[in-house]
């Protein structure tokens, strides 16, 4: 197994590596709508924390040279299901390709940290 931390990247809350690869798969840990400039600072709504959540996961990947196509599989957390579900999935859809869309798996959750909306992780695969 390959432990990984991205420099640049947000920096994690707790005890955990951004990344772990173990046999051509790639365990992108969670990531939160805040920057690596300003840790804990969220952007306003669903929309925004949605685009920085992807940024912050296509940052960490790039850096592991790989790309939003090698994802397989995604788990969302929301804590405003029902409210931020449609308004989330458009925000998310626009950063893949229609015939490229990941598994996927969406949850409604009693909290996050920094009270964000929405956190994401990711499961990657090796070309």
């Amino acid at each position: 197994m390959q432990f990984h931390m991205i420099s640049g990247a947000t920096r994690p809350v707790a005890p955990f590596s951004h990344a772990v690869e173990s046999d051509g798969f790639v365990f992108v840990t969670g990531q939160m709508p805040d920057s690596p400039a300003a840790p804990g600072v969220l952007p306003e709504g669903i929309v925004d924390q949605t685009k920085a959540v992807m940024q912050n996961l296509k940052y960490i990947i790039q850096g592991l040279n790989l790309d939003l196509e090698h994802i397989v599989m995604s788990r969302i957390y929301l804590t405003e299901f029902k409210r931020d579900y449609a308004a989330m999935n458009e925000t998310y859809r626009s950063f893949f390709p229609p015939d490229r869309l990941p598994a996927r798996t969406c949850v409604g959750v009693t909290g996050l940290a920094y009270d964000a909306l929405i956190e994401i992780d990711l499961v990657c695969r090796r070309p």
